[in-house]
């Protein structure tokens, strides 16, 4: 049960801001701030104010139009404050978070009466480095190559310069604040490069530029605030540093995941490892170069020249290990890609690795190891001298070093970190990891091994870093069901016995505004010849029944093929992803929409999801067929091979949900508000003639069919 203040709270609020408005309650949105309000109620916590009991999770699946942000934060705020956490939102799209700082959180301020105040917290790249801007002007750049080994390593031109001048003028005069956002014109990704800088190269407190860092100064301002908006990579990469790093600690933390079905993904991207072999090895080649210069310029403090001798001892021996190994990886790759049709991916079945390279990856591991051992050592050396002050080197030299060697650190873990998984005895792994090697294109056109090691689901990931620590979670998305249940969103991201979940029902009226149209035609979509050519022969037709129209293919194959195979009058009226950014194709679709002509857009899954089109910017939504995923990556396969290994049918269990969720969200690209009206053709009769079909059929919200 809610506390009667608490329900009372969130009733006024919510009726304050309709009133305010002069809007009525949307049935769905007051069901979901019931069952949010309801959910993080029934948590029961200790005297430190620790979750002890109750589910932490409330799942709520709520379709475009239901005006979630305005939900979860009356819901969950008045609760965040009563209990004395911080309410943290992230989101999976930077679209999101702007519509939620720019216009959400101002217009509840506003109209609802909870007054509150609200940051947004971007991650360290996003601000500029004092420190790595006076480098670049002062023209000690290339000096410090071994703490930015990818950049480039030619000095800025004379207009960049310039540039880096200006942001210099504008920080002294408190014109600028160094969050790269607010920078007045756009900056190149590789000037700005040379500006930022990662969590493992900044000295903290130890900066001399401590005072004036951007970043601090924000993430200081973040303990002020009751509401946080970030994104997922945020929060994981929070987590990944043991939270509380950059963000409020879970334990102090109600966290709201919009768009939450990314966030299964978002995790196994983020906990997985991967290596280019031959780039580490002409990496490590040239840090232990460096290793050897920062010896010899630091020779004058004895204690650290002993251990940065020591530390290059290690880096040779690493390197020979790696230089050793690699004749032996190559042979065994090169043996696997015999027997796998000319696919350049050698993927282990099972996770299992053969025993002769699990020891050579043992053997590097140690090596790694005994790296970062020796890295620590001089690191805590030279956090010793710049506390000390001690010695004659300048105090922006040991800064540098002191970056360079955090460098190494993140990247020698790195690599420990895979070496680790591919030594280790994978049978009884539940699930086991994924692990494969890709062949690539390196520097200067020669062969890559690309090794990679990722989980398959996110669940026990999610388990141990999240939902074991956090007070509570609100997931929402308007696509968390599969074929009409949570259950590839439960077994993906570890939801069962520590959830709620519900659905509520959406604004719109899909069956008088919406037609779901499935044509009649000859060829089946799984013949991809012949469905490409009937393509060709209906686009004419379909077209011309709208002026604005949205066409989602699964394979840019397919795409390329059909805009070819189409006339040039016709072709004229389309513009396909790959033509401009994304961004600038929606531009000029809008654009010429509002000059009362024809505009098409051809686009893949990114268009599936995320675009905003209302009115007669789409009318009509095509989809190519059902957007099954390719069988070719190597996360998925492995999933697969684990459900088939468990007895399970991996088609029916993983494809086919997966499926039914992206044509929901290509099938919600059209109606975007509650006046809204048009057709969704599907190019597919597989729904009608597979036993599949019926099931993805009901998941879909409730056209009015017309079956052809």
């Amino acid at each position: 049960m809610v506390d009667a203040s608490l329900k009372a709270e969130i009733q006024a609020a919510y009726s304050r801001f309709l009133s305010s408005k002069e809007l009525k309650p949307r049935y769905g949105q007051r069901l979901m701030i019931a069952h949010i309000a309801r959910s993080l109620s029934a948590i029961t916590h200790d005297d430190a104010g620790h979750r002890k009991g109750g589910k932490p999770l409330a799942v709520v699946e709520a379709g475009t139009g239901t005006g979630k942000t305005l939900a979860y934060i009356i819901a969950a705020l008045p609760i965040a404050r009563a209990r004395g956490k911080t309410l943290v939102i992230a989101t999976a799209t930077v679209a999101l978070q702007e519509q939620i700082l720019l216009r959400d959180i101002p217009d509840i301020i506003k109209h609802s009466g909870l007054d509150f105040d609200f940051a947004l917290a971007k991650g360290r790249q996003r601000y500029l480095c004092h420190a790595r801007l006076d480098q670049q002007l002062s023209g000690g750049g290339a000096q410090n190559q071994l703490l930015y080994p990818d950049e480039v390593a030619a000095q800025p031109e004379a207009q960049v310069l310039h540039l880096f001048q200006s942001m210099a003028d504008a920080l002294a005069k408190s014109q600028w604040d160094g969050d790269r956002d607010q920078w007045p014109d756009a900056i190149d990704d590789d000037n700005w490069q040379r500006l930022t800088t990662e969590p493992a190269q900044c000295t903290g407190r130890r900066c001399s530029f401590i005072r004036e860092c951007a970043f601090f100064s924000a993430r200081e301002n973040l303990l002020d605030v009751e509401v946080i908006v970030a994104n997922h990579d945020l929060v994981l990469a929070d987590l990944a540093l043991g939270g509380g790093a950059i963000l409020p600690p879970p334990e102090d933390t109600i966290y709201v995941f919009d768009e939450a079905h990314h966030l299964p993904d978002k995790v196994i991207n983020h906990f997985s490892h991967q290596l280019r072999y031959h780039a580490s090895e002409r990496w490590l080649d040239q840090t232990l170069r460096s290793v050897r210069a920062m010896s010899d310029q630091l020779a004058s403090q004895s204690g650290l020249r002993g251990s940065t001798d020591s530390l290059a001892g290690h880096m040779a021996t690493l390197l020979e290990a790696m230089q050793a190994a690699a004749p032996l990886l190559e042979g065994w790759v090169a043996e696997g890609l015999e027997t796998s049709s000319g696919s350049d991916v050698l993927r282990f079945e099972h996770g299992i690795v053969p025993e002769p390279m699990r020891k050579q990856s043992a053997q590097l591991m140690q090596a790694c190891y005994a790296v970062l051992a020796e890295a620590d050592d001089v690191q805590k050396a030279l956090e010793e001298a710049l506390d000390k002050r001690q010695g004659d080197i300048d105090r922006e030299v040991l800064e540098a070093w002191l970056a360079a060697i955090a460098t190494v650190l993140r990247r020698i873990e790195g690599q420990a970190g895979l070496w680790r998984d591919y030594q280790r005895d994978a049978s009884d792994e539940k699930p086991p990891m994924a692990r494969w090697i890709r062949m690539v294109e390196g520097a200067g056109g020669l062969l890559d091994m690309e090794i990679s090691c990722s989980p398959i689901l996110a669940a026990n990931t999610l388990a141990d870093t999240l939902w074991k620590r956090c007070y509570a979670a609100v997931l929402t998305s308007a696509t968390l069901t599969a074929l009409g249940d949570f259950g590839r969103m439960t077994m993906r991201a570890g939801l069962a016995e520590i959830s709620d979940c519900t659905i509520v029902p959406s604004p719109f009226h899909y069956h008088d505004n919406a037609d779901l149209v499935i044509p009649a035609m000859e060829c089946d979509a799984g013949n991809a010849q012949a469905h490409t050519e009937a393509l060709i022969l209906m686009m004419p037709e379909l077209l011309a029944v709208e002026r604005g129209n949205l066409v989602l293919f699964s394979s840019w194959r397919q795409m390329l093929a059909v805009f070819e195979g189409l006339d040039s009058d016709l072709q004229t009226q389309i513009t396909k992803q790959g033509d401009s950014s994304k961004h600038e194709m929606l531009r000029l679709h809008r654009e010429k929409i509002d000059a009362g002509e024809r505009s098409t857009l051809f686009g893949l899954a990114s268009f599936a999801e995320g675009v905003d089109l209302p009115g007669d910017y789409c009318r009509h939504v095509i989809i190519a067929k059902i957007p099954f995923a390719p069988p070719d990556d190597p996360v998925e396969q492995a999933l697969a091979e684990w459900i088939e290994k468990n007895k399970g049918n991996a088609f029916m269990e993983i494809s086919v949900p997966d499926a039914a969720l992206k044509l929901v969200q290509a099938s919600g690209r059209l109606l975007r508000k509650e006046s809204d009206s048009g057709r969704i053709t599907l190019l597919d009769r597989r729904v009608l003639t597979k036993r599949y079909g019926q099931k993805m059929l009901d998941s879909l919200p409730p056209f009015r069919r017309v079956f052809e």
